[in-house]
Parts: C-alpha cells; sequence; structure tokens
C-alpha cells in the first residue's frame, strides 16, 4: 500500500513540477519509477564487470554481500 502512495505522490510531483505540454507532463509523471530502476540495474551491471576484472574487489565485494546476508537474516 505504501508503494502506491509513494507513486502517487511522484506521479503528482511530476505533473506539477515538470515543464513541457501536458501530454508530456503525463507521459513522464507516469514512468518516473524507470529511472531509479534504471541507476540500479547500470550499478548492478558495473560492480559485476568490476568483479570480474579486478579478481581483489570482486572478493572484496563478495565478502560483503555475504556479511550483509549474514547480518540480515
Amino acid at each position: 500500500m505504501w508503494m502506491a502512495a509513494v507513486y502517487v505522490v511522484g506521479v503528482v510531483i511530476g505533473v506539477i513540477a515538470t515543464d513541457g505540454g501536458l501530454a508530456t507532463r503525463i507521459g513522464l509523471a507516469l514512468v518516473w519509477p524507470l529511472g531509479p530502476l534504471a541507476f540500479a540495474i547500470t550499478v548492478a551491471g558495473l560492480l559485476v564487470v568490476a568483479a570480474i576484472a579486478f579478481p581483489v574487489f570482486g572478493l572484496a565485494l563478495a565478502a560483503a554481500l555475504a556479511a550483509g546476508w549474514w547480518a540480515l537474516r
């Protein structure tokens, strides 16, 4: 339920704060969650590539992920 509220607030802010015509503002307001999702996918991809290119970084990343998983379970 809270995710729907966050989405609706984002849509309202997008309609009010975006420059352009009404169709542009509504279109951008409806697809605003794609920006953070694209950011998360890009960062995850860069971390995977860095882990392959730099094995020491990959080992440190794997250790950090394991420690985080262990701490949150």
